[in-house]
């Protein structure tokens, strides 16, 4: 599973990485996977530098209440792209059917990266 390597060990540092093109989305990585951190999301941020934010399971999304626009891709249990959703504005809802993770990352990171529905991403540990 995509996740796995972080649940086991999440305290390890993590980047996200296009596997099928070795584009990197975002050099640090941090999970929602319970219920409290699911939630909360990016309420309260400011910004979103060069981080994604995983939240698992998952498969939409809402921005009420953010201040900036976020690109979110949703994947499946692999990491294969169901669906990338770019410039996501706040007070705007987004998913897809059948995803198992959504991630949010900073606007402009899917047209950077070249990202599209069908490629895999994968977490690679990231050296200190």
């Amino acid at each position: 599973m995509f996740l796995s390597a972080l649940l086991r060990e999440p305290d390890e540092a993590w980047s996200l990485v296009n596997a099928d093109t070795g584009a990197l989305l975002a050099t640090h990585v941090r999970a929602a996977v319970d219920s409290a951190s699911r939630r909360r999301g990016l309420l309260g941020r400011t910004d979103l530098e060069d981080e994604a934010l995983i939240i698992a399971p998952c498969t939409a999304v809402h921005t009420c209440f953010m201040r900036f626009s976020i690109d979110v891709i949703v994947t499946d249990r692999r990491g294969v792209v169901r669906r990338g959703v770019p410039g996501v504005r706040p007070w705007r809802i987004t998913g897809a059917l059948r995803g198992f993770a959504t991630i949010e990352l900073p606007a402009g990171s899917l047209s950077r990266t070249g990202t599209r529905r069908g490629q895999r991403l994968e977490l690679r540990r990231r050296s200190p």
